[in-house]
């Protein structure tokens, strides 16, 4: 699927390209599916600058070694790929075949269907990376507020941090969606009217915050003071105009990042493997909403862009 130039779900064209040629530092990997993400979509847009079109978008992707040039990889080996510029400086996800850098390849052993493997890389990498990122210890508690608790990330902390035995408030922008948050174990559901979602006098002690622009500097003055704040997310766009650090962040509280670039191939082999196995024995949720056919992908865009979906959106080829 070609996004042959920036536009609205119908630049998104099938194509039938050749099979990608391997060549050193690269192996050819049949893809069996990808997650969708929103990082595409504003690509899709024309909001990534440094993407050139036509280009096969698609940041994460799972499936078997078809050709190897790794003696570590042989052919048919399950793996993992995400993020290290894929669907931007070279073609992803939204394929039948990527080439793909092996840095980028996390081999996997599982008995995990396709669809529900594909939902896994680039959310629960992000979901474990913005938690270790606020700091959180699994067992010690505390209270945690997720913003867009009900995109594929914020489900996937969600289920997490449950499992740490935290107090979990999430946040959503449509009512119907609140039974999903509380079945991941989320206490408070607040339906996103444009207030602030203040649900402990104190405030909580973290905020994972996956909407972004619209919603950080009112995230630093919910948090309770020495509290911290971990943007994760852009939901509402990437930039914060007129963002000023010292009058907006209180004093005390801290305001970090996560990118799951930071992930990718070795450094997030292991948790991805972790994450595997929490799945295989049922303490993790995959949270799929909808699985999509590769010619359906501009549908795909556009349930997406409607902001319809509870949870990870996938394609399978």
């Amino acid at each position: 699927m070609v996004c042959v130039q920036p536009g609205d779900p119908d630049v998104l064209r099938l194509r039938d390209l050749p099979v990608p040629e391997v060549r050193d530092g690269w192996s050819l990997v049949r893809v069996r599916g990808a997650g969708l993400n929103r990082s595409e979509l504003r690509t899709r847009q024309g909001h990534s600058p440094s993407v050139t079109f036509p280009r096969v978008l698609g940041i994460e992707c799972v499936g078997t070694v078809a050709v190897s040039t790794d003696p570590g990889l042989p052919e048919g080996t399950t793996v993992a790929a995400m993020m290290g510029e894929m669907g931007r400086a070279f073609d992803g996800g939204y394929a039948e075949y990527a080439l793909l850098p092996n840095a980028l390849l996390m081999p996997l052993t599982t008995e995990l269907a396709w669809d529900v493997l594909a939902a896994l890389p680039e959310t629960y990498l992000t979901a474990h990376g913005s938690l270790d990122a606020l700091g959180i210890v699994p067992g010690a508690g505390g209270r945690l507020l997720i913003r867009g608790g009900t995109s594929s990330v914020g489900m996937a902390a969600a289920t997490i941090a449950a499992g740490y035995g935290m107090q979990i408030a999430a946040t959503t922008r449509q009512r119907r969606k609140a039974a999903a948050l509380t079945a991941l174990g989320v206490e408070h559901v607040l339906v996103d009217d444009g207030t602030s979602p203040a649900v402990w006098p104190e405030g909580p002690d973290y905020v994972l915050d996956l909407v972004g622009a619209d919603t950080v500097v009112d995230s630093l003055r919910l948090v309770r003071r020495g509290g911290t704040v971990c943007v994760a997310g852009s939901l509402s766009g990437w930039a914060l105009p007129g963002f000023e650090p010292v009058a907006m962040i209180p004093s005390g509280t801290r305001l970090t990042a996560f990118h799951s670039d930071t992930l990718k191939g070795a450094a997030g082999a292991a948790v991805l493997r972790r994450v595997v196995h929490e799945v295989e024995a049922g303490v993790y949720r995959p949270n799929i909403d909808r699985v999509y056919a590769l010619e359906d992908l501009a549908e795909a865009h556009r349930y997406m862009e409607d902001n319809r979906a509870t949870g990870k959106l996938v394609m399978t080829p």
